[in-house]
């Protein structure tokens, strides 16, 4: 359940392809940037654009896609904003779209043909785009969806509201909870950064660390980083098992979260799977009482010990009881847990958010910190920044969007999370 970096990209295959006598221009880049539009729009084949080891990452059809996902965001696709060469074949490039220019790279082979090897779009300045416009877009979304971009700071209004108290599916965003639990436990002095712990339980996937051998000695900031960073379940449930699931519990109360019942009992990664892979014991854990659960998910955790070998593996192939079996939290109780960890005064948990921003550099330098938690599942998609302005100001970007019929469209989400980013700020 990790969410990669929001970043509209076709990247082929480039190991240094055979030089030869001929050297690539301006001229050459400038009119292969200008043969890249033709085949975005339809009019030429890829394959006489296009060297075969990018077409054999990215497909002509997927090509297609990507314009369409683009056109779908900035409208249609107009041509060569500009062509500025980095080296004898490689440029920056900015397209124009009608309500926005992309920016981003190419890179052509230093044989004889000069194909496109690598194309990389990672910036969009958009063009009169406003509030309400990005708005109609997420209403349009299947499923449902839940946006806020606020200040953090004083009584200014958001610039995005859109169904903000609705409770959502969040995916491995809960992490954000273990983080702020941990690091005011650091701040009490009841744990350190620098604190050794011995590998003692292991979860699924997504992550690393469910691969490394039993009791190999790590320190906490290294559980926290993998955990925010990549996304490691087993660093996460280790993180938990250190902390003590009421520690994380407590934390869900002190951050305000409006319906703390739809997160208690605090589950763990593998405990999580544990209930989607068991289609029976899940019912039954969703239809139990308050009351009721905290006890089965104790006996859960005696049966399993840490071990995934110990339960029915879920596949994830389509959404699956996401409305039941999730960690839920609206886009104002994540704005809380945001709010706590800037509030606290030393900044290792704020530097681990930071080791993933997922945004790109051109809109990285737009702001003085970028920090970041995402999770993903199939039908269920979460986005939150902390994030503070050049002016140091502090703002939260949060978004989710959940549909238990069909998956979600991660990077036409993430690129309209990247247009909010350049909304005017209050």
């Amino acid at each position: 359940m990790w969410v990669a970096a929001p970043t509209v990209q076709a990247q082929g295959l480039d190991d240094e392809p055979v030089a030869s006598a001929e050297t690539a221009d301006s001229e050459v880049l400038t009119s292969r940037v200008n043969d890249v539009v033709t085949v975005l729009l339809g009019d030429v084949e890829a394959e006489a654009v296009f060297a075969p080891t990018f077409l054999a990452v990215v497909s002509p059809e997927q090509l297609a896609g990507l314009t369409q996902q683009l056109e779908q965001q900035f409208g249609k696709l107009q041509g060569v904003e500009s062509v500025t060469p980095t080296g004898p074949y490689s440029a920056d490039i900015a397209l124009r779209f009608d309500s926005a220019i992309g920016r981003g790279t190419i890179q052509i082979a230093r044989d004889g043909e000069q194909l496109v090897v690598g194309l990389l779009l990672s910036d969009f300045e958009t063009l009169n785009d406003t509030p309400e416009a990005i708005k109609a877009e997420l209403e349009s979304l299947p499923g449902t969806v839940s946006v806020l971009y606020t200040p953090l700071d004083g009584w200014a209004e958001p610039v995005i509201a859109l169904n903000p108290d609705k409770q959502m599916a969040i995916g491995s965003t809960f992490k954000l909870y273990v983080l702020s639990a941990l690091a005011h436990r650091v701040a009490e002095d009841r744990n350190g950064w620098d604190q050794r712990v011995r590998l003692s339980v292991k979860s699924l996937p997504s992550g690393r660390m469910q691969d490394w051998p039993e009791q190999t000695p790590v320190t906490v900031a290294t559980l926290a980083i993998m955990m925010i960073s990549i996304s490691d379940n087993t660093a996460t449930d280790q993180l938990i098992d250190l902390v003590g699931r009421d520690a994380v519990e407590r934390e869900v109360l002190a951050s305000g979260h409006s319906e703390p019942e739809r997160m208690l009992p605090f589950l763990t990664t593998l405990e999580l799977f544990a209930l989607k892979g068991d289609d029976v014991r899940g019912g039954i854990y969703s239809r139990a009482s308050e009351d009721d659960q905290p006890a089965m998910i104790a006996d859960l955790a005696g049966e399993i010990r840490g071990d995934p070998e110990r339960i029915i593996k879920p596949t994830f192939a389509k959404p699956h009881a996401i409305e039941t079996i999730e960690w839920f939290a609206s886009a104002r109780d994540l704005r809380g847990i945001l709010e706590r960890i800037k509030a606290l005064d030393e900044p290792t948990a704020r530097k681990i958010m930071a080791v993933n921003p997922s945004v790109p550099p051109p809109m990285r330098k737009k702001w003085a910190y970028v920090g970041f938690k995402g999770g993903s599942e199939p039908g269920v998609l979460n986005l939150s920044w902390l994030l503070q302005d050049l002016s140091g100001e502090w703002h939260v970007l949060v978004m989710s969007w959940n549909n238990p019929d069909e998956d979600v469209d991660k990077q036409r989400f993430e690129l309209l999370g990247l247009r909010i980013m350049g909304l005017p700020r209050p």
